[in-house]
């Protein structure tokens, strides 16, 4: 192939990349001027009828109505975009997921994985503030479990003592549980984060956050 052919390859390419570049812009300019003339032009006369003669033969007054209705037209189409994104996405992920719940085996899978996100999402996970260690389900056995909360009520006051409330949840499937309260002085508190927490939990054990005994208090 010549030189002169090359170049004209490279030209007739760098034009056509062109096209595809700009086209998409003229095609979004084009439909957004006409759409601010079809707003301006609709409501304009309505609009002018009641202003006094002396503003009306403004000629600075179609420039501000024009500003005016670009600003409208702006304003309108970002929240139709920003309804239409979300509810697009909706169906999107309801269908996805009805989809992925049809799959025998793989359904099942996903919907224990989604009680999981469910149940220790950042809104639910504040309400497990520690990991504490206690003695479950009797004398002599142990299991991590979450202090959830310290307050005294009166339950704790019947019982004629200080009482915690943790939740002691099921392995792998840490959805269930059982919420219990045990007297302070049986409860100690860990180390590890919750999300180390969790870990054990979903891993039935098998994995073990790592620890530094000197900086324990």
């Amino acid at each position: 192939m010549s030189k002169d052919s090359s170049a004209f390859v490279k030209i007739r390419n760098g034009f056509f990349a062109g096209i595809i570049l700009v086209a998409p812009l003229v095609v979004t300019v084009w439909a957004f001027s006409r759409i601010i003339d079809a707003v301006g032009g609709t409501f304009r006369p309505v609009f002018f009828f009641y202003l006094p003669d002396a503003v009306r033969n403004n000629p600075n007054l179609e420039l501000i109505w024009d500003i005016l209705a670009t600003f409208l037209v702006i304003i309108t189409v970002t929240c139709v975009g920003l309804v239409s994104r979300a509810f697009f996405a909706k169906i999107v992920l309801s269908t996805a997921e009805r989809f992925i719940q049809g799959i025998p085996g793989v359904g099942a899978v996903y919907n224990t994985v989604k009680q999981v996100v469910d149940t220790f999402g950042k809104q639910n996970r504040n309400l497990y503030n520690k990991v504490v260690l206690i003695e479950f389900p009797r004398k002599g056995t142990w299991t991590i479990a979450f202090l959830t909360n310290k307050a005294q009520g009166e339950a704790q006051y019947r019982a004629g003592e200080e009482l915690w409330t943790v939740y002691v949840p099921t392995t792998p499937n840490p959805t269930g549980g059982y919420m219990i309260m045990v007297p302070a002085k049986d409860i100690i508190e860990l180390d590890m984060s919750v999300g180390d927490g969790m870990k054990m939990l979903l891993s039935a054990g098998a994995f073990v956050p790592s620890w530094d005994k000197s900086l324990s208090s």
